[in-house]
């Protein structure tokens, strides 16, 4: 009867030694794994961050959640979960290259609208303001003041002249945007000269 106990508990303690030695087993490919993510979404990083911020969040969250797993030694839940989200994070570069290549795709695109009517329209308001200021013996039509507009023509086509300097940098977002803050500011000249920048350009000389 003793025989039994001591040959049972010997299995016990022979089955645990393997456990403990298959665990540690697991330990070196479980830290390279994990090495292997954080290579990958540091590599990806700041492209991800600017273009798919949630993506690089969810794999930065699943790589905690590994790396709890390694320090609790449960080594054979990070070899099971990794691989995943090693896929994941080396997705991470094509997505945001993806993302990137649509988002400057769209800012192209809003450039080159508003470089297309920019020009004319600046144009536009400075022939407006020279037709105004020299119009002899009349008054400008009311609430009109025609300093304020020469002022603001001069800053307008200072901005525009910085929107084209951001965009030869190739820095589409500077470009896009200041054009957008000219495009806002000639409307508003327009509006307060009276000018119509939709009509066409032989009726505005009245």
């Amino acid at each position: 009867m003793h025989m039994v106990h001591r040959v049972g508990r010997f299995a016990l303690i022979s089955m645990a030694a393997i456990m403990m030695t298959a665990c540690a087993g697991q330990k070196e490919p479980a830290q390279k794994l994990i090495g292997n993510i954080e290579s990958a979404v540091t590599a990806a990083s700041t492209e991800a961050a600017k273009y798919v911020p949630d993506q690089l969040a969810d794999v930065q969250s699943k790589l905690g959640g590994l790396k709890a797993s390694f320090a609790k030694q449960d080594y054979a839940a990070v070899v099971t979960g990794a691989p995943a989200v090693l896929s994941e994070a080396q997705n991470l570069a094509t997505a945001a290259a993806a993302k990137k290549d649509e988002v400057l795709k769209a800012l192209n695109d809003q450039w080159t609208a508003l470089a297309g009517v920019l020009p004319a329209e600046v144009t536009a308001v400075q022939n407006r303001i020279d037709l105004l200021s020299k119009k002899s013996g009349k008054k400008p039509a009311a609430g009109i003041d025609l300093d304020a507009a020469k002022a603001g023509v001069g800053d307008a086509a200072s901005l525009w002249s910085k929107a084209q300097a951001a965009f030869a940098a190739g820095n589409l977002d500077e470009a896009v945007s200041t054009a957008t803050d000219v495009k806002a500011k000639v409307e508003a000249l327009a509006a307060s000269l009276k000018l119509d920048l939709t009509a066409p350009a032989a009726s505005r000389t009245s």
